[in-house]
């Protein structure tokens, strides 16, 4: 009996026993997309030649042109206060979406859409976002998880002839409602319900669903003339069937478009939708009758690379506005006599900034780069769907702790309020984080990623003795290649920049080590580790932190910068220092036996991954103090808004760019005179210098309202209580929505 078979029939009980049962709903979320680089990492083999290999992000001419003109044209139109205040964008901001087909951008050309690329499409995204998050919510929903992605992966061809047309155009507003009061995160137990009768409708005898259902937090539901639907459907003998996703028309018999919702008060369209006894004829499931039961793996497959695309830009958009505010705030912002810049707790905070972002938005760019060709790497998607929002969040904090007194008053000059605010949406939608690190990451990861896991799951599953004996003699010399390597150094595989060769090393030993960490607490705990939530969600972050460094050596083999070479290497020890001390605390919490011993002999020889030196960090930040180059490369989707604080910072940052190092003296004269021109007049170009600091005086100025009512003899007027507000039911927007009902599809 050969070998392999004698090892098969010995594992196959204990593995049964140890190897985690799937659903059909878990099933579906693993087989779900691709595996790229990440696999590599996973199996403690990264090939710097492959990772090269996806190389730079390309754009056609026409994305280029969309970029150059109307993306510009659209952000000046987009007065941040304003539009928050207002709580819905301007009717001039919508007709222009429209017009200029932002709705349509992942449709196809031949349907009338713009036909974009994954990085076109993330780039609009995030340029939109540097100025204003509402805007930018409000065009990434229809081309994100929704009607059009769809509809181009599984409509008929009736369906994509009626309706493409219809949501490249902004005819129609889709809207996709999966999440319900009693399933969030566990989106797969929606209790709406959909019973296969047949029924009367529009003159003949249809077979459909009569649909019983509660949606919430459904963005774009207030406006929109179409709507995505998920629901449990059940046959005539209560069978179930499965999740479906079907799209009704607005207004539809039985449907209503609940109040609206205001996630953080933003200005973005969300709300409710409830449905009783609706009937969803069967040529409005997406796909027609054959796709009945399929919306669950017709969902995971589109996340699979949706999560890659519109929240990673909201979150990189944000690190990139927050980085360009509190740099440039440092440089005009005085105190004691310095720029608050040069303070070495300013300047720390800005260079982690810079690291940080620079390794974000090199990952979200390399991902884009695979997508573009093709991949659906599902689990590097849901790492950058965490890491990229959590940057944003952190960014922005750092941010504001920068301002100051600055950033806290409301009004239109204020700089990074709004985002401040907002950054908990893009954390909590299409997965919340906290779910996404702890059992997406590393729950697929360990699957999908793994060399051999999901070839010992097939086998169990098929009772198949010789399979899994050949698959369990691999995974050990996966396990003992990974020891070695992690022990005794791990080689380096492929050409990595010639810059990089040290960095690329550290990448490769961190990759073995984590590897076997990764094989060790799986052989460990076994089935126990998919509930031990806190270490699996300590290995995706692990692998996640691997990601992003590696990613920093693509970025800069295709960037050709040398310039960037501080950042480079600043967000790659950045991303490791923290991979270490995740595997510390790992080893320090694995409930088992010998977790020092086993500690201490996998992570030796990381003793070098310290942090940052405060000396590095300070040549970064001079460099973003000095090199506007620099800086403009960091941040390439800074886009100039309409009026606010934003555009008076960029404006203030023009005009002291064009004066130099004269600022200085400048500033030195208004401290001592207290006056905008006597310090121009001292100046080369008196104009030039008055312009300059009157634009920074109003960086510095902030904005204030009308306080409560005086008595004559000048107190406050506060005796008299003032009348409670008189409650009023709003108007779900400012703009009354369109409301069309689309023609009835037919038939395929």
């Amino acid at each position: 009996m050969p070998l392999a078979t004698l090892i098969g029939r010995w594992a196959m009980q204990p593995f049964s026993k140890a190897l985690p049962p799937l659903g059909d709903t878990e099933r579906a979320a693993l087989e779900a997309g691709t595996v790229g680089f990440e696999g590599q990492l996973f199996a403690g083999r990264p090939d710097f030649d492959a990772l090269t290999a996806a190389g730079p992000n390309q754009l056609s001419a026409h994305e280029e042109a969309f970029l150059a003109n109307e993306v510009p044209a659209l952000c000046r139109m987009l007065d941040d206060h304003a539009i928050d205040q207002a709580h819905d964008l301007p009717p001039e901001v919508w007709r222009f979406l429209r017009e200029k087909r932002f709705f349509g951008m992942i449709i196809p050309e031949a349907f009338g859409g713009l036909g974009f690329g994954h990085y076109a499409h993330a780039t609009v995204v995030a340029r939109i976002a540097s100025v204003n998050v509402a805007t930018a919510v409000t065009v990434m929903v229809p081309n994100s998880l929704g009607p059009a992605e769809l509809l181009l992966r599984y409509g008929t061809d009736a369906q994509k002839d009626h309706y493409l047309p219809r949501l490249a155009d902004g005819r129609e507003l889709p809207c996709f409602g999966l999440t319900s009061p009693y399933a969030g995160s566990d989106a797969a137990a929606i209790p709406d319900r959909g019973v296969l009768v047949e029924r009367e409708f529009q003159g003949r005898r249809t077979r459909g669903f009569l649909v019983d259902f509660d949606k919430r937090y459904i963005t774009l539901a207030p406006v929109a003339t179409v709507v995505g639907l998920a629901f449990h459907a059940i046959d005539e003998s209560q069978r179930e069937l499965g999740i479906t996703c079907a799209l009704i028309p607005v207004p539809h018999e039985g449907m209503e478009i609940g109040r609206r919702h205001r996630p953080m008060d933003s200005a973005f369209m969300n709300g409710p939708i409830h449905g009783r006894q609706v009937f969803v004829p069967m040529d409005w499931v997406i796909g027609g009758e054959p796709q009945v039961g399929q919306g669950w793996r017709m969902l995971m497959e589109c996340l699979a690379a949706g999560r890659a695309i519109s929240l990673p830009a909201l979150g990189s958009a944000m690190q990139q506005t927050a980085l360009y505010v509190s740099n440039a705030y440092g440089q005009i912002r005085e105190q004691f006599g310095l720029p608050v810049g040069k303070f070495h707790a300013v300047a720390g905070l800005v260079a982690q900034m810079s690291a940080q972002l620079y390794a974000t938005d090199a990952a979200r760019r390399f991902t884009a780069a695979a997508l573009d060709k093709g991949e659906r790497p599902s689990v590097a998607s849901a790492i950058l769907k965490v890491q990229l929002t959590e940057a944003g969040r952190r960014a922005v904090n750092h941010g504001m702790d920068i301002l100051g007194g600055k950033g806290i008053i409301s009004g239109p000059s204020n700089l990074l309020g709004v985002a401040y605010r907002q950054a908990p949406i893009a954390i909590t939608v299409e997965g919340a984080n906290i779910l996404t690190r702890a059992l997406i990451v590393f729950g697929q990861g360990a699957v999908r990623c793994h060399p051999h896991v999901l070839d010992e799951m097939a086998a169990v599953q098929a009772k198949d003795e010789t399979a899994l004996g050949q698959a369990l003699i691999a995974h050990g010399r996966h396990v003992a290649r990974n020891l070695w390597h992690s022990v005794f150094g791990a080689p380096v595989l492929g050409d990595p920049p010639e810059a990089l060769k040290g960095e690329a090393r550290l990448i490769a030993r961190m990759s073995a080590k984590y590897a076997l960490t990764a094989d060790l607490a799986m052989g460990l705990l076994g089935g126990k580790l998919k509930r031990m939530e806190l270490l699996s969600a300590r290995l995706g972050d692990v692998l996640a932190h691997l990601y992003l460094a590696s990613a920093c050596v693509w970025r800069y083999r295709v960037d050709a910068a040398p310039e960037l070479l501080p950042f480079a290497q600043a967000a790659i020890r950045l991303q490791l220092d923290e991979a270490g001390k995740i595997l510390r605390d790992l080893y320090a919490n694995l409930p088992t036996p010998g977790r020092r011993l086993l500690g201490a002999l996998v992570l030796r020889r990381t003793a070098h991954l310290a942090p940052l030196r405060d000396v590095q960090l300070m040549a970064l930040a001079e460099l973003l103090r000095t090199r506007s180059d620099v800086v403009a490369r960091l941040v390439p989707d800074l886009s100039e808004p309409g009026p606010g604080g934003l555009r008076d910072l960029m404006q203030a940052m023009a005009l002291g760019a064009r004066l130099g190092d004269e600022t200085a003296a400048l500033n030195k004269v208004l401290r001592r005179t207290r006056s905008l021109d006597e310090p121009a007049r001292s100046a080369s170009d008196p104009a030039l210098a008055l312009a300059y600091l009157q634009a920074a005086d109003k960086v510095i100025q902030v904005d204030d309202f009308e306080g409560p009512a005086r008595n004559a003899d000048g107190s406050a007027g506060l005796s008299a209580p003032a009348a409670p507000p008189v409650p009023s039911a709003p108007p779900p927007s400012a703009r009354p929505p369109e409301r069309t009902t689309p023609p009835r599809v037919p038939a395929a």
